[in-house]
């Protein structure tokens, strides 16, 4: 599997090279400390014979009888190191510890050191030749003692290197909150907002990653804001000469006796209508992306709620029932902001509802905006895809296809989201919309 963290491939590599370099600097040390150990060992061999052989002499040349073997008695129980043996030219054995075995020093083959399978030698010789001395140190003494620096060096490995370890995670986890800081700002960020992203914090490895990043937001919001652009100044350009093309099949319709004319002056009417109504959708699909929603001061949303309700109800009487809190709905939105999802939602009810019945559009305390209307039960996979743009839940109704979709962006940018149900929450057919609003308290 790969490790995707950072932090943890940072942690693990810099963890591993600690301890191989822990490990190789202990190895390097420790050889240098066996062969200091065995210069010492050898120093104190050569030192124990050139103390010992005097005093043996001594003692060997006041005895009155010659080539007498003489033990050294133990004043005291305790572990020999270092064994020795004083023998005569003849080989004989005149003088050795009381630990020493004659049998494990060699022939005399002069004074110096000499290694057996089992022990380090060293040999001195004095009264022209006639007593030599020999001592001798087990190897297992030196292999131990090598053991023990080896334990010594190693023994801390398991502590130091597992706190090591969390010294390098912290570290590193550390160093990376700049990188956290950034991807949090990312996370925050809507669709929407192509603003330049704070990077003067990032370390200096990230930054150009940052600046690239800024770069490509400059590009695709020079690119947005000119679509947006187009859209907005086409649709308001079209406005006039659409209020002007449909006085004039009005007035075709008012002058002709042509029954044929004046049916086609209302379908062209009818047309241009429909044009104007996507022309405006249009307006409002720019300002919900590109304008800004919310204030710096706060407005009550219900005195925009019965604004848009009694423009519309000239058109639709009896059919919109509004219900508003008792208390005002405090919230920094953009009044006009809040008309276009007013408006939009309840004409979408009006258009696809059932015939003639009844629009229920609400405003709750907490900013909980409604709209309900009955009708038939709108599919799953419709009811999926009815927020995109120029999508229409059936294909004989007029409306733009817009208007759900500028809700929904409008929703997007204010942190909020349009959520769509059908049937109606508590009955068995019906739909509706609603969207939650930001207010004093949020």
């Amino acid at each position: 599997m790969r490790l995707r963290s950072l932090q943890v491939r940072l942690g693990l590599s810099l963890g591993i090279l600690l301890t191989l370099l822990w490990i190789a600097a202990a190895s390097v040390t420790a050889v240098r400390l066996r062969q200091e150990m065995d210069r010492i060992f050898d120093s104190t061999l050569q030192e124990a014979a050139q103390r010992l052989l005097p005093l043996a002499a001594v003692e060997i040349i006041g005895r009155e009888e010659e080539g007498v073997t003489q033990r050294l008695a133990d004043l005291h129980e305790h572990d020999e190191f270092l064994t020795y043996i004083v023998r005569d030219d003849a080989g004989r054995i005149l003088l050795q510890s009381h630990e020493a075995d004659p049998a494990l020093f060699p022939a005399w083959d002069g004074p110096g050191f000499r290694t057996t399978a089992t022990h380090r030698l060293y040999g001195e010789d004095a009264v022209r030749g006639t007593i030599r001395i020999t001592v001798a140190e087990p190897l297992a003494h030196r292999a131990a003692a090598a053991r023990d620096i080896r334990a010594g060096l190693g023994v801390p490995l398991l502590v130091v290197i597992p706190a090591a370890l969390l010294a390098i995670m912290l570290a590193v986890r550390s160093g990376l909150v700049p990188l956290r800081r950034y991807r949090d700002r990312l996370a925050a960020r809507s669709a929407l907002d192509l603003t330049p992203i704070p990077c003067d914090d990032l370390p200096t490895e990230a930054a150009p990653v940052g600046a690239a990043l800024n770069a490509l937001l400059a590009r695709l919001k020079s690119a947005f804001d000119a679509e947006r652009s187009f859209a907005t100044n086409a649709a308001h350009e079209l406005r006039t000469p659409l209020a002007g093309a449909i006085a004039q099949a009005q007035r075709l319709r008012a002058e002709t006796q042509d029954d044929n004319a004046a049916q086609r002056a209302a379908e062209i009417e009818a047309a241009l209508k429909r044009l104007t109504r996507i022309a405006e959708r249009l307006l409002q699909l720019a300002r919900a992306e590109g304008g800004q929603l919310r204030l710096g001061q706060t407005s009550d949303l219900r005195l925009a709620a019965r604004l848009i309700v009694e423009d519309i109800a000239r058109a639709a009487p009896g059919r919109i029932l509004l219900t508003l809190p008792d208390g005002p709905v405090m919230s920094g939105l953009d009044p006009d902001a809040f008309g276009i999802i007013c408006r939009n939602l309840i004409e979408n009810a009006l258009r696809h509802g059932a015939p003639d019945g009844p629009v229920e559009a609400s405003l709750a305390e907490d900013g909980t905006f409604r709209v309900a209307n009955d009708g038939p039960i709108v599919p799953t996979d419709v009811l999926e895809r009815l927020a995109r743009r120029f999508e229409r839940g059936t294909a004989g109704t007029d409306g733009s296809g817009l208007g759900l979709a500028i809700v929904s962006a409008i929703a997007g940018r204010i942190s909020s989201r349009l959520v769509l149900q059908s049937p109606r929450p508590g009955k068995e057919l019906g739909f509706e919309a609603s969207v939650i609003l930001p207010t004093g308290r949020r």
